[in-house]
């Protein structure tokens, strides 16, 4: 069941944030030879998709005009069912994930008894079907302006080469890169956001001709994600479509999820970061530039979309610091 917080509490690790932890960016702004480094892919309907969201069918209109005016100007609309928060770079709202007392069978009703960060119900949060996120929505993450730490398990898992699907980023391999790349004694703080460089997005391609990006990936293990809860980090972002590892075939019900995943939670990754330790989940950044110049330390700086009641939001994060530190 889900840790009990404060009544109130739609922050989750979020809440540390403030004058400290942008007082902890100072040092990266201010250096002379610091650099903003992009972490977002761009975005397109024709980008890797993923299968649970549908379709991005962002669709441009006609220039139009204002009778009358001089006015020219242009706009695009996107299809009904399209799913922006949840394509492309992207960050998850707390409300994304709940959990249930058992697993569901797959036959009608669904349960009722979800439960949310902070141990709030379903009744709270999503009454009913058509309603947005009461709570826990995307528009109750502030300005995530903190530290960031960037650990290349390209070079200590896979060896040099991206990952495979099925990897796993373990913590005991956060603790080597940690050592690697000369950060044990900083360690990860409470207030950090951590970004994971796995080398699967390299595969990212637009157009998306093979469509192998979002069938599988490696991720971090569930293990793993205990290991950064309990640093009290705000975030965690990988340059992969999950942050749980997807085996070949699970997605498809062909393979079982990563080894050490629990029973009845085949993304436990997303389960425990949302659902009980309140840490926010960056999907699909994009991290080989930050990787290749060696920034391991950073300020990053990312901003949802304040979407009332939504549950995810696309965004342009970026990191500021100095090569080869």
């Amino acid at each position: 069941m889900p840790l009990v917080h404060a009544a109130d509490d739609e922050l989750g690790m979020a809440a540390q944030l403030g004058p400290k932890s942008w007082a902890s960016c100072a040092r990266f702004l201010s250096q002379p030879q610091a650099k903003a480094y992009e972490l977002s892919q761009l975005r397109s309907p024709t980008m890797p998709l993923s299968p649970f969201a549908g379709p991005y069918q962002m669709r441009p209109k006609p220039t139009s005009a204002i009778p009358g005016t001089t006015h020219g100007f242009n706009s695009e609309t996107f299809n009904e069912n399209a799913e922006p928060g949840q394509q492309g770079t992207q960050i998850d709202a707390l409300g994304h994930f709940a959990v249930a007392k058992q697993p569901w069978d797959g036959k009608p009703p669904l349960p009722t008894d979800f439960v949310y960060y902070g141990g709030l119900p379903q009744s709270e949060v999503k009454p009913t079907p058509d309603s947005p996120l009461l709570k826990l929505g995307i528009e109750k993450i502030p300005p995530l302006i903190t530290s960031a730490v960037l650990l290349d398990a390209r070079a200590l898992v896979g060896g040099g080469t991206s990952m495979s699907a099925g990897m796993l980023v373990s913590a005991k391999d956060i603790q080597a890169m940690l050592k690697a790349q000369g950060l044990e004694k900083r360690g990860i703080r409470a207030g950090d956001i951590v970004y994971v460089h796995t080398g699967w997005g390299e595969r990212w391609q637009d157009p998306d001709k093979d469509k192998t990006y979002y069938a599988m990936a490696p991720g971090l293990s569930y293990d793993a994600a205990r290991y950064l809860a309990g640093r009290k980090i705000v975030a965690i972002g990988l340059d992969a479509p999950f942050i749980d590892t997807v085996p070949e075939g699970m997605l498809a019900g062909k393979a079982p999820p990563a080894a050490g995943t629990p029973p009845g939670l085949p993304f436990a990754v997303h389960h425990h970061l949302l659902t009980q330790a309140g840490v926010h989940l960056i999907e699909n950044a994009k991290l080989d530039e930050m990787t290749r110049d060696r920034v391991w330390l950073s300020c990053t700086i990312v901003l949802p979309l304040r979407e009332k009641g939504a549950a995810g939001s696309a965004i342009r994060p970026v990191a500021i610091g100095v090569a080869g530190r």
